[in-house]
């Protein structure tokens, strides 16, 4: 049996001029600032910080420990994994077909649309003023530059970058630049600031789905 005390959960932290609603979830330890906005059944878990002015729509999940920075629209249909980084005045959209109004010129409801989805997977980063269009997913510890437009799916690792977004690299779970050799069984890329190796899609970039540069 362990002598180690059990330790408290962290408390959670919401600003006064924060507007959360009632049946939104938060996990322990989470922090939310001034202006930020959070919908009814969105879900945060364990440790996430949502910055001032974040919009997080009904039903958005988000994992553990995820960083939301300021002005941020996270609008429904958006789910983001353990360990994502969302930048400054980043936009997730939702709405493949975006009209005010209907053919017949009424004004649209909620239940006029299709609600798109968005996933963003384990310890990705999305940089600064980033537009992530509907129905893409950006893979595991996946890297997209500030000012992107992201139209496709971004594989694991991937640094991407641009409008549209292009592969132009692969990065190390430390977000640094991999340097890449061809193998028998593809391109392996090493990290050298922490040593980490391992094999990347293509030598050749040709990852399915993807745009990429040559």
């Amino acid at each position: 049996m362990s002598d180690t005390p059990e330790q408290p959960p962290s408390p959670v932290f919401i600003h006064p001029g924060a507007d959360v609603a009632a049946s939104a979830t938060l996990g322990e330890g989470c922090k939310v600032w001034r202006g930020a906005h959070i919908r009814e059944d969105a879900h945060l878990g364990k440790g996430c910080i949502i910055g001032e002015g974040v919009y997080l729509g009904a039903g958005v999940r988000l994992g553990n420990h995820c960083k939301v920075q300021n002005q941020a629209l996270l609008y429904e249909g958006v789910e983001l994994d353990d360990g994502v980084f969302i930048g400054p005045q980043v936009c997730f959209t939702n709405d493949y077909l975006p009209r005010a109004v209907n053919p017949d010129g009424s004004l649209k409801s909620a239940d006029d649309w299709h609600v798109g989805r968005t996933r963003v997977r384990e310890g990705a980063s999305v940089g600064a003023a980033t537009v992530v269009v509907t129905g893409v997913t950006i893979g595991r510890w996946a890297l997209v530059g500030a000012g992107s437009v992201v139209t496709r799916d971004v594989p694991d690792h991937a640094l991407v970058f641009g409008s549209p977004a292009r592969v132009h690299g692969w990065v190390c779970r430390c977000a640094r630049r991999l340097d890449t050799t061809p193998s028998e069984q593809g391109l392996v890329g090493t990290c050298t600031h922490c040593g980490t190796k391992f094999q990347v899609p293509s030598s050749k970039f040709e990852v399915p789905g993807c745009q990429v540069s040559s």
